[in-house]
Order: structure tokens, then sequence, then C-alpha cells
């Protein structure tokens, strides 16, 4: 509880800053585009420290890697707080999400290493709990503290928690004894290493982040960040596959298990964040909720992992992993099978809550065991590098399928206006009659001058919902089929034996 503590403050921040982006950028007198740098800003210095988390415990130890973290994360969260302008905002995210990018590896870690196999899937059941109930609740709490206090408020609720999780990591947390400092190689930094991961995630986070802003690779800005990302990509591959002391542990790769589980939770990742996403986006867009309102929609799905998740950690001390991962695959797939059957423009604010606890009912089932059977076979010692790359890949599937789905939500629906429009036409004669009705109604009301056009233009809008609404279902569709394959991936894991013991088999490449 104590590592999971601090693990949520910097999850719940991820998300709890969305909502309030219009009232950062009208209080520092930013355009909404200057606006979103306050997110990715913070995503870019995250993703770049999230796989780091092995080389650092090696240097320093993981107790006090994780302490540092801490810190750097509370202390940046009060700089944020107090910002006066908008490029030091930027500045204090930098370094907030440099801090939180080692607080989910290292929580992860230091859970795998405190719990034999049998008790690992109940202590990742409460890691899961971090991993998905901070962002569905994240943003109504974060409408909420802004609409009734200020935005500085979202960086200054993490002051006590952050305190609190120092003192109690600082009391309740020790290093195991493979884990030894080498403080000796502090000064000898990975340099060029470091530099190729800078490039290589800093061009894949802007590049997703401000790719559909800036109409994808229309723009010589989104092209130019897609270069870094190729380059710095080649050149870490080829940079750490040569190094004795990577800084990232490429060679892991080699344990069929482990790059499964890795491919496996990009998947999970990506269609978590991506129906987290979307869903408030159709109700905002499209049913005109408010922000508070959309987040209050999801905290009901949030709050059902309460039940759901210990039940998974039980199973998965009792079942192979892959098992349980493809019923949870099942289940997703049914889930966003029925979303396309429920959504509608009448929705019902109870309708989309259900629909949401149906939605995250079976991530337990896929989160937990893709988790656990990541660290079987692979050696102890290598804890730390498992639980980096494991939320690093989860992080990464996250902000490209928020990209991928935005833009074929985007899309689709510009296909369906297209189509629709086909049909408006006094040859159609459903369409002249409604046309025809609507204007004489506005008519009684408005006078004849403008009635025609008025029902025209009233129409169309009720076209532009309609296609914006096919939109999403056409994206839930595509979530629909993935889940589908994600069935038969599940079945690539070998077949772990629970409770048979931990890792270190050359066995499970």
């Amino acid at each position: 509880m104590t590592v999971a503590l601090a693990a949520f403050m910097e999850v719940l921040d991820t998300s709890i800053a969305n909502v309030a982006l219009p009232h950062i950028a009208g209080d520092m007198g930013a355009s909404t585009d200057e606006g979103t740098w306050v997110l990715t800003s913070y995503l870019v210095s995250n993703a770049i420290v999230l796989p780091l988390g092995g080389w650092a415990s090696n240097l320093i130890g993981r107790k006090n890697f994780f302490l540092l973290c801490i810190t750097i994360f509370t202390v940046a969260s009060f700089l944020c707080g107090i910002a006066p302008t908008l490029p030091l905002l930027l500045l204090c995210r930098v370094l907030q999400g440099a801090g939180g990018g080692g607080l989910q590896p290292m929580a992860q870690a230091i859970m795998a290493d405190s719990f034999d196999e049998r008790q690992r899937g109940q202590a990742f059941a409460l890691y899961g709990l971090v991993a998905v109930l901070a962002p569905s609740i994240g943003p109504s709490l974060g409408g909420w503290i802004t609409d009734s206090y200020s935005w500085r408020w979202i960086f200054y609720i993490n002051i006590p928690v952050g305190i609190l999780a120092y003192v109690l990591v600082t009391r309740m947390v020790d290093d195991p004894p493979w884990i030894k400092p080498d403080r000796k190689n502090l000064l000898n930094v990975d340099y060029i290493g470091l530099a190729f991961l800078a490039l290589a995630m800093g061009g894949l986070q802007i590049m997703l982040d401000k790719g559909e802003e800036n109409d994808w690779f229309a723009s010589n800005f989104i092209r130019v960040f897609c270069a870094l990302f190729v380059f710095g990509l080649i050149g870490l591959i080829a940079w750490e596959l040569r190094q004795k002391n990577p800084l990232v542990n490429l060679r892991l790769y080699k344990y069929k298990n482990f790059a499964i589980c890795c491919f496996l939770m990009m998947l999970v990742g990506g269609v978590l964040n991506a129906s987290t996403v979307l869903q408030p986006q159709f109700l905002q867009q499209l049913m005109g909720y408010t922000a508070t309102d959309a987040g209050l929609a999801l905290t009901a799905g949030g709050f059902s992992l309460v039940v759901v998740m210990p039940f998974a950690g039980i199973l998965t001390g009792k079942f192979p992993a892959r098992n349980i991962a493809a019923v949870g695959f099942c289940f997703f797939a049914l889930s966003f099978w029925v979303t396309t059957k429920v959504l509608n423009l009448g929705m019902s604010f109870g309708a989309s809550s259900w629909l949401r606890v149906l939605q995250l009912a079976p991530i337990p089932f896929c989160f937990i065991p893709i988790t656990t059977a990541a660290y079987v076979g692979i050696p102890r010692e290598q804890s730390n590098q498992v639980a980096g790359l494991i939320n690093f890949v989860r992080n990464i599937g996250g902000s490209i399928f928020i990209a991928i789905t935005g833009a074929a939500v985007t899309n689709r629906s510009l296909w369906h206006q297209a189509r629709l429009q086909e049909s408006m036409s006094n040859l159609n004669q459903p369409f002249a009659q409604q046309a025809s009705g609507l204007g004489g109604f506005l008519a009684q009301h408005f006078g004849t001058g403008n009635s025609q056009r008025m029902a025209l233009g009233s129409i169309y809008d009720q076209l532009n919902l309609q296609a914006g609404m096919q939109g999403y279902i056409d994206v839930f569709m595509m979530l629909f089929w993935m889940s589908i394959g994600m069935i038969f991936l599940a079945f690539l894991l070998n077949k772990n034996r629970p409770g048979a013991g931990g890792g270190g088999s050359a066995a499970m490449h």
C-alpha cells in the first residue's frame, strides 16, 4: 500500500490536468493549442525516465531512487502550482514528469520482489487499482477541483500525499540483498544512450500528441519529429545492444514470454486509454455534457474495479496466466460489441455509467496475469528493468492508441457525413417531407423569410451529430476486432504453473 500510494499520485496526475487545460490557458493568456503543451511536456519527460528505473536503481539503490522520484515529483508539483507564466509551468511539468517516471515501475518492482509467485497476483491487483482507477477518477476530480477552487490545486493536492509517501517509504521499504548500488559508476553515465532515448521518446510523444492538430504528415513539424523518433529508436537499439551495462536492457526481449507480455500490455494500455478518452469525448462533443459530468460518468467503472481486482488476483495464483488473459480479452471484445449496440445520442447518464462498468470489468483479468507472466523466467536481478519496460510499453500503447483512435473518429465521421449528405436532396422523398414539415413549423414561429434555411440548418446539425455518433461506433468496432485478435495472442504465452516458484529459468526463452 505504501508504494501503491506514491504510484497512485503519479498516475492520477496524468489525467487530472486534462479538464483544467482551458482554465490554465485562459489564466495565463495562452491559446488552447499552447495550453496542450502542459500535457505534452509532462508525457515527454515521463516517457524518457520510465525505462531508466533499472539502470538508476543499480547506481543508487532502488529505495533511494524511489525516494528521489517522490521528492522531485512533490517539489515540482508545488512549483507547478505557483508558476506565474506558461513557460515556467512547462519547465516545472518537465521536472514533474521526470520524477513521476520512476514511481510506477519502481512500485511494481518492489511488489514483485516482496511477494512470491503465488501472492504476486494479489499484489499486482492492488497495483492494478492504481494503474486503472486513477485515470478513471482523474477527470471528475480535476473538474471538481477546477470548478470549485482553482486549477492550481490540482498540483497542490500532491504535496501532502508526497510527504506521506516519503515518510512511509523511508520506514517500511528496503532493498532486497541482490540490489547492490554501484556508486563508482555514478559519473559514468551513458550519455549517448540517454540522448538516443530522449530523441526517440520526445519525437514519438510530440508527434502523437500534436499529429491531429497539425494534420499529421502534411506538416513539416510532424515530419521532423517523426524523423527524430525513427533515428533515435534505431540508434538506441544499436547502441544499447552493444553495452555491457545498458540504460535499457533490450536483451530481455530474448525471453519469449516477456516479449509477448510487453506486446500484450501495450495493446491493453492502448485499448484502456483509448476507451477512457473516447467515451467522455462522445458525451461532451455530441451530448453536451460538462467536463465534470463526463468524468462522473466514468467513475462507476473505476470503483467497480475495487470488487473485481482482488478476485482476478486470486485467480492468477490458481490458474495459468494465459488462460485468465484469454478470458479477459473475450470479455473485452464483448464489452466493445455491446458498446457499438448501445451507443446513441439518447443514451442516459445511467446507461453511460453502466457501459463504462462493462468496459473496465475485464481489465483486471488482462492486466494482472500479463504483469505476473512477464516476470516468469526472468532473473530476479532484472525485476527493475522488467517493471520499467512493462510500464513503458503500457504508456506508449496508450499514447499511440489515443492518437490513432482520435484520428479515426474524425475520419470516419467525415466519411459518414459525406454519405448522409448524399440523401439531402429534394429527390429524396423522406428528406423533402422532413424539410417541408420543419420549414412550415418554423414559419409559424419565425416567419416565412428564413424558415426553409433554418430548417435545412437544423437538419444539417442533426446529420453532423449522427455522423459523429457513427464515427465513434466504427472506432469501438475496431477495438472489438482488436480484442478478438488479443485472445489468440494470449495463447502464445507459455503455460506457467501457478505457485510453482519464481523466475530465473532459462527454459522460458
